[in-house]
């Protein structure tokens, strides 16, 4: 399922929160989204989602479902819903239900029985490690770490074709986070699902994703897939402030198109080789 952004601009206030012309996440990308605090990752997930309004622009989703194309705005219509799963916070969960409960309602609300829903959730054990399900608790009472998981595994239990996950590896221990991590890679390989993570961890994102998008004061500055071979390097330094940095805030990169066929080319902002900056 391919995700496109376009002419997509909020602000609040005097503040541009996001200014994106065309933004395009092919289908099967695990995409990670990287930027500072303020960048306007959760900004850019939330109008995706339709739960926040842009002040212009929209979000299309567009793919093969059962074997008709179809395309959503996702502003216009409830139909990308079926097929989107979606953790940003933990605003997402009910926190007045058991694991179990929650589960078992979205399982309820997507058409899927108690009995799959218990099939499905036995994928995920190591990575709940014995404290999320029948421990007698409301979700409210959980850890941090384990609200994360329960929010994570809603979003995945109706198996979607788009998931949307903002830090993930928050909250998590080690072995949560090693965990969570070979669950998005595997379900990535396994179902072509196209995945879009934010994260303040770059070691994590830059190891899983198959693509890293820098996103400064709601611009996209760089995109690049992971055979560049200056990847890691690149992004370290830009958070050292060693290259681009200084202006990041009157950038007039609006574009991004990867040149994929060569990947040690660098990209392309606007149809300008830009491996250089």
């Amino acid at each position: 399922m391919d995700l496109t952004v376009t002419n997509v601009r909020k602000t609040f206030g005097t503040t541009v929160a996001l200014d994106i012309n065309q933004f395009v996440i092919h289908s099967g990308d695990l995409l990670g989204l990287v930027g500072n605090n303020g960048a306007g990752k959760t900004t850019l997930f939330r109008i995706i989602l339709d739960l926040l309004k842009p002040d212009s622009g929209e979000a299309t989703m567009s793919g093969d479902i059962d074997g008709n194309m179809v395309s959503y705005v996702t502003s216009k219509c409830e139909d990308w819903k079926d097929f989107t799963g979606a953790y940003i916070d933990n605003g997402f969960l009910i926190d007045y239900l058991t694991p179990e409960e929650y589960f078992y309602f979205i399982g309820k609300t997507c058409g899927i029985g108690r009995e799959e829903i218990d099939q499905r959730l036995m994928k995920f054990e190591h990575f709940m490690n014995g404290e999320v399900l029948n421990q007698n608790k409301l979700i409210r009472d959980l850890s941090a770490g384990n609200q994360q998981k329960v929010g994570i595994i809603g979003a995945m239990i109706n198996n979607p074709q788009v998931l949307i996950l903002d830090e993930p590896f928050n909250f998590l221990d080690p072995s949560s986070q090693i965990a969570i991590k070979y669950i998005l890679e595997q379900y990535n390989k396994e179902t072509g699902a196209t995945i879009l993570i934010s994260s303040h961890n770059l070691t994590h994102t830059i190891d899983i994703c198959s693509r890293i998008t820098l996103l400064e004061h709601g611009i996209i500055l760089k995109d690049y897939p992971k055979e560049y071979a200056n990847l890691t390097a690149e992004i370290d330094a830009y958070f050292r402030g060693e290259v681009i940095g200084a202006n990041v805030a009157s950038a007039e990169i609006k574009s991004i198109e990867i040149e994929v066929d060569d990947p040690a080319s660098g990209y392309v902002v606007e149809g300008q080789n830009t491996s250089e900056l």
